[in-house]
């Protein structure tokens, strides 16, 4: 069988599977803490995907109380310091880019030959979508093996969160080149975020196996089964957060998609598909006005 073939034929089960069944099941197993099944999902991980344990927080995979705390391990707090140039836009995760560039007219690329609806993907939130209709998206894919929390970009506030219910499609090259509109069918958290530039969004968009996804101000974001986005309750107290600091994590591994107003913002150049990334990489600049 083709390359090609196996990733049609990966895809098609996809529709098939039940695909929310599935990941929630997988979810409760993550966080089993019995020895029986928490020692040997870690070692077959680590045996598997080889992570990089050296800038961990507890260096140990064994001595997390179950995978998923192993999964969303945190790191040393000097681990990821972010760039220092005090306008840079700074990687939100440690993944890799799959796509960036303009939106163009609300629309974004997903994959080659594949577009979708700025709109869609922030779940019909007009007035966030509007301001950055023709602004700049960096879609970052996190590999099983990377770091699973996520940060900030630029320095700023939460003023809007929201949880959409979708599918738990997976998110890797395969399914994004055959899936039309995947990230704005999946299951995702959008958080809007002030800063002094403007207001810019950060897109957590779940997947196959991603038992849930969480943030620092309202935790596990269990799935609902309502069809509609549902607007999650702000901190009584917004604090500021600087760049770098911690937004959320996901439950297993998934995509992030950061979208910033184009008149404020711009990638640097060496930016590009293909591109790993790690927290406090400096990405981008904004003005200095």
């Amino acid at each position: 069988m083709s390359a090609a073939s196996g990733a049609r034929l990966f895809v098609a089960l996809q529709y098939l599977l039940p695909k929310n069944v599935l990941s929630r099941l997988i979810g409760k197993i993550a966080r089993a803490q019995v020895p029986w099944v928490r020692r040997p999902l870690i070692g077959s991980f680590v045996r598997g995907f080889r992570p990089d344990m050296s800038d961990a927080l507890q260096p140990d995979p064994q001595a997390y109380p179950s995978f998923n705390a192993f999964f969303t391990r945190a790191l040393r707090t000097d681990a990821r310091p972010a760039a220092a140039a005090p306008h840079a836009i700074v990687s939100p995760v440690d993944g890799r880019i799959s796509a960036l560039g303009e939106i163009s007219a609300g629309r974004l690329l997903q994959a080659k030959g594949q577009e979708y609806s700025l709109l869609a993907l922030l779940a019909g939130q007009a007035a966030l979508a509007t301001p950055l209709q023709d602004g700049l998206f960096m879609t970052i894919y996190l590999a099983p093996y990377n770091y699973h929390r996520i940060h900030m970009a630029l320095a700023g506030r939460l003023t809007k969160a929201w949880y959409v219910p979708g599918q738990l499609f997976s998110v890797n090259d395969a399914t994004a080149a055959l899936v039309p509109g995947l990230f704005a069918r999946n299951e995702r958290v959008i958080l809007e975020l002030a800063s002094e530039h403007g207001s810019y969004a950060l897109v957590m968009v779940g997947a196959l196996f991603v038992g849930s996804m969480s943030t620092v101000w309202h935790g596990d974001i269990a799935p609902r089964r309502a069809r509609d986005a549902i607007e999650l309750p702000l901190p009584t107290a917004s604090a500021q957060l600087g760049r770098g600091a911690e937004l959320g994590w996901f439950n297993m591994g998934s995509t992030v998609i950061l979208l910033l107003p184009k008149a404020v913002a711009k990638w640097d150049g060496a930016m590009s598909p293909g591109n790993p990334l790690r927290v406090g990489q400096s990405i981008g600049t904004v003005s200095a006005d």
